[in-house]
């Protein structure tokens, strides 16, 4: 195409086709549209920021992303009537989850809970299973959402998709977890994490981006496209694993 060249006419029209497509998709829903729009557009500029070097995964990345972007916004406009349905409002216009912000983190009310943590995780922990990581860092805290992709034969170990091993305990492999009477008073010089056990106040704040300074709280966060795939996933009734 030579310079200056405006683009095909199919190109716009193929826009129009990602954005209508209607039934199963719920592209029939008045926000449905808007939905995708927010998560589509947020999603180009975290690639085009982002330090992947390597072309067949960007390709990937940038095919699977209408997969993607239709089933979180199906799920964001129909969750009432989906298999688990999430309490949090939607926020249609930025393509996120809303709900009221706490004044701390609650993952650092929890770091105390080790034993509930060791019990729930040897009794639920299963691939696929969506939890939550408290990081902590010099700007403050906050938590993220991950997947169980393997867990060891005794329930001692599991592998997160994103994080990497953890203990059942909520300890990070080769790291020393925070206590709670030391979080405001160490100097962090690096990123920790912490598996904590999901409850709703924890897997709310997740899914809503909320942070923290160590001192009050902060502007939420955007979640990337993948923990706003997690988020449709979370039962949150018990937080086990959805059985389809």
């Amino acid at each position: 195409m030579a310079a200056g060249d405006k683009l095909p006419h199919s190109i716009p029209n193929a826009q129009v086709g990602f954005f209508s497509d209607a039934g199963e998709l719920g592209g029939s829903h008045p926000q449905f549209t808007e939905i995708c729009t927010a998560l589509y557009e947020r999603e180009l500029i975290a690639l085009a920021h982002s330090e992947i070097k390597n072309l067949s995964l960007l390709k990937r990345r940038m095919g699977g992303l209408p997969y993607h972007v239709k089933a979180i916004a199906r799920y964001m406009v129909d969750s009432t009537t989906s298999i688990n349905p999430s309490p949090l409002e939607s926020d249609t216009h930025n393509g996120s989850w809303y709900a009221k912000q706490p004044s701390k983190c609650p993952g650092i009310n929890h770091l105390d809970d080790m034993d509930k943590r060791e019990a729930w995780y040897k009794k639920y922990a299963e691939y696929g299973l969506v939890v939550p990581v408290l990081v902590l860092n010099m700007e403050g805290a906050h938590i993220e959402l991950d997947s169980i992709d393997m867990v060891n034969q005794n329930n001692t170990q599991l592998h997160l998709n994103k994080c990497g091993w953890f203990s059942n305990t909520g300890d990070f492999i080769h790291s020393n977890a925070i206590a709670e009477d030391e979080v405001n008073s160490c100097a962090l010089s690096m990123e920790n994490k912490i598996l904590l056990r999901p409850v709703k106040s924890i897997m709310t704040s997740a899914c809503c981006g909320h942070t923290w300074s160590f001192k009050s709280k902060r502007s939420p966060r955007s979640l990337t496209l993948r923990e706003m795939r997690l988020s449709t996933q979370i039962n949150w009734k018990n937080f086990t694993l959805v059985k389809k």
